[in-house]
């Protein structure tokens, strides 16, 4: 079965939030940012290469409650790749991620999604 690519309709951005897409299809998909920056596709997260991967826990509970200020994640600019993917630049530095739109609605978390066979 060949999937057709995800289009978005509508694309909602919240830099403290995170982003809300409205599908062609009527389908509705909402990211917090922190599920957003531990999602990231780009090679150095993923561990593409063969190298080790270097994924971001933010949406991970704390583990101590006295640990060192972390300031808060925020999407400092988010920018349209071609018209099949977002850029996003994260207030922790990092920038390299492309966020395909089939990669955004592979990982939407709502009901619906999760409860479908991959």
């Amino acid at each position: 079965m060949i999937e057709t690519q995800a289009q978005p309709e509508h694309i909602a951005i919240s830099k403290s939030k995170g982003i809300q897409i409205d599908w062609k299809d009527g389908h509705h998909s909402r990211y917090s940012l922190a599920y957003l920056r531990d999602e990231c596709p780009c090679a150095t997260c993923t561990g593409a290469h063969g190298t080790e991967p270097k994924r971001s826990d933010y949406s991970a509970p704390k583990k101590d409650p006295f640990q060192m200020f972390q300031p808060t994640l925020k999407m400092l600019h988010v920018e349209e790749v071609g018209h099949y993917a977002i850029r996003i630049e994260w207030s922790d530095g990092h920038n390299t991620g492309i966020y395909s739109f089939d990669h955004l609605r592979k990982i939407c978390t709502c009901e619906q999604c999760k409860k479908a066979p991959e």
